[in-house]
């Protein structure tokens, strides 16, 4: 059992309501979810629908074909009906999108006449929605119910029970139709309930649990989701959430907050991120700790602001002036997104860097359930000099010559050491310099001392599939649960791996895993971007002088879906 059901509707119509609820309750009875989301640049208009795919068994991708779309307005039905399975269902509300239609897919529930009178308000016709597919799925009103308990508290039990009426009418009105219906039967999980999160939120957990204590940003789609996480659970961890005036005062904030002695991150998207560059070159100069998450959508300029693409890799590699070491980080699944945020803190402090987590609008927006996270992994090392081990020093200078680059990291104010840092070219001690040779000795501490040891931290990509592979599909960050599926369906005809870089600057070395030699004895490399230049490909190309037999990119601000990529694989396997 494996359904798809697009919800769509204009923007303000609860479309993200009904979508979400479904995808929550789904959860709870465990069953698999996977969601994503297509939404214009507007608050009320344009075209938008929520996916939810629900299964007995895992699913890490959306697909095209649908087996119900909830039509919120007649534009759904005309946009998505031919996607339609064979035997799929519209459910509509005739009077709402001022149309009747005819034909067996077909299922008219009046949406706002059960809400007004059931529930007492038109307003509760997303109630109505969500009790109509549940009613087409044989599934039990009560985990809705229990949601809207947990979400309406605050509005009182007259809210509550007026959607709750509507939800169970919206079911009870369905059941009518139940010949007609019982091929959409859900049958139980007989599974416990699983955790459902979308990657901003795991971004944001990580980052909570690593011990942030300063978040600034500026909000700009598709991050905000990371910022709103944390602002939600500042006053309950005593974290600081910032919203900065622009980008500029962003980083710099958090980079005042580092210096000032706690852990802290900033989140933007690229167009943010340009404007962060000197900020960047401050980090890197002044070594001081900072974890930055850039979530791309399509440029340049404002571009597609509510789209997905992965067009800002080389730009986060080589951004910012000048040389010096820094990571990037680009987690495939929210799993992935909240152990990588993770390391991502530890490596910043550990090495004194910039560290980077790169999603994107996909990743950001899409939920996946999860069996749960291990939070033992959740190890915190404090890599500062405090408290009695930085007053027992005889002498501090910050910038100390050392075996591995990394120098004692002291916080200002707290002990009879001074502590002076200097963007421009500086001694031990942290003062301004201007010879030549001071100038190369600290280039050679910040720069080549660290980066060998840096690489070793780096871990190597995941391979899924065939262990010695014809056909081996690569890529990195978002593409890897639509590439999973894919070689799921093309490993029934062909031998297929997939190989994928979730920690991508630097390239991981070979010690533990010889993955140039894997790609090197597959007979088809495949690299899959959602940009249009291979920027992975040219970065491994660049780093190793590997070139993939093919490529296939998609730049239309759409993510991959299980057919689009089979069919676009299939044009190089045959």
């Amino acid at each position: 059992m494996d359904y798809s059901i697009r919800i769509g509707g204009e923007a303000g119509q609860g479309i993200q309501t009904v979508g979400g609820s479904l995808a929550r309750v789904f959860a709870r009875e465990g069953y698999h979810v996977f969601t994503h989301q297509d939404y214009m640049s507007r608050i009320r208009g344009g075209h938008n629908y929520y996916q939810v795919r629900v299964s007995h068994d895992t699913v890490t991708a959306s697909r095209d074909r649908l087996d119900i779309i909830l039509a919120m307005d007649r534009a759904t039905i005309e946009n998505h009906r031919p996607f339609l399975n064979k035997g799929g269902l519209i459910i509509y509300d005739a009077d709402t999108v001022g149309k009747t239609f005819e034909g067996d897919e077909f299922l008219h529930v009046p949406l706002e006449k059960l809400a007004v009178e059931n529930g007492g308000d038109k307003i509760m016709a997303n109630a109505v929605a969500v009790g109509a597919v549940l009613g087409v799925l044989d599934l039990p009103v009560d985990p809705f119910v229990r949601i809207l308990k947990e979400t309406l508290k605050k509005k009182g039990e007259e809210v509550i029970h007026g959607n709750e009426a509507a939800a169970r009418a919206g079911a009870v009105f369905v059941q009518g139709f139940a010949d007609r219906l019982g091929c959409f039967r859900l049958k139980p999980s007989g599974r416990e309930a699983r955790m459902l999160i979308d990657g901003a939120s795991a971004i944001g957990l990580g980052a909570l649990l690593s011990g942030c204590k300063f978040y600034s940003a500026y909000p700009m789609t598709p991050s905000t989701g990371i910022m709103n996480f944390l602002a939600g659970m500042a006053e309950r961890h005593g974290l600081i959430v910032e919203q900065a005036e622009d980008e500029i005062a962003a980083i710099n904030m958090a980079l005042g907050a580092s210096y000032a002695g706690v852990r802290a991150m900033t989140g933007t998207s690229g167009g943010g991120f340009a404007l962060m560059q000197e900020g960047l070159s401050l980090a890197g100069m002044t070594e001081t700790p900072i974890v930055i998450a850039e979530m791309q959508r399509p440029g340049p300029a404002t571009g597609l602001p509510t789209r997905t693409e992965q067009a800002d890799l080389l730009f986060i590699v080589h951004g910012g002036h000048g040389e010096f070491p820094r990571v990037v980080f680009t987690p495939g699944t929210p799993e992935q997104a909240f152990y990588l945020t993770h390391k991502a803190f530890e490596l910043a402090e550990k090495y004194q860097i910039p560290v980077f987590i790169q999603g994107d609008q996909y990743l950001g927006d899409c939920e996946w359930t999860l069996e749960g996270l291990d939070l033992n992994r959740m190890v915190l090392t404090d890599h500062r000099v405090r408290g009695r081990a930085l007053k027992n020093l005889p002498s501090y200078k910050r910038y100390t010559h050392t075996g591995t680059g990394v120098s004692p990291l002291a916080i200002p104010g707290s002990s009879r050491h001074l502590v002076v840092v200097d963007s421009d070219e500086h001694d031990e001690d942290g003062h301004i310099i201007e010879d030549a040779e001071t100038r190369s000795r600290m280039m050679e501490k910040r720069l080549f001392r660290k980066w060998p040891l840096i690489r070793n931290e780096i871990s190597p990509p995941t391979t899924y599939g065939h262990d010695n592979p014809e056909v081996v599909l690569v890529g990195y960050g978002s593409t890897y649960g639509v590439m999973k599926e894919a070689v799921d369906q093309l490993g029934r005809r062909t031998s297929v791996a997939m190989l994928h870089f979730s920690e991508v600057y630097p390239l991981p070395p070979e010690a533990g895993f010889h993955y140039m030699n894997f790609l090197q004895k597959a007979g088809t490399t495949i690299c899959i971007e959602n940009n249009a230049t291979g920027q992975f490909a040219r970065l491994l190309r660049a780093e190793t002088g590997f070139v993939f037999s093919g490529h296939i990119n998609r730049y239309d601000g759409r993510p991959f879906t299980v057919e689009s990529l089979l069919e676009k694989v299939h044009d190089y396997t045959g």
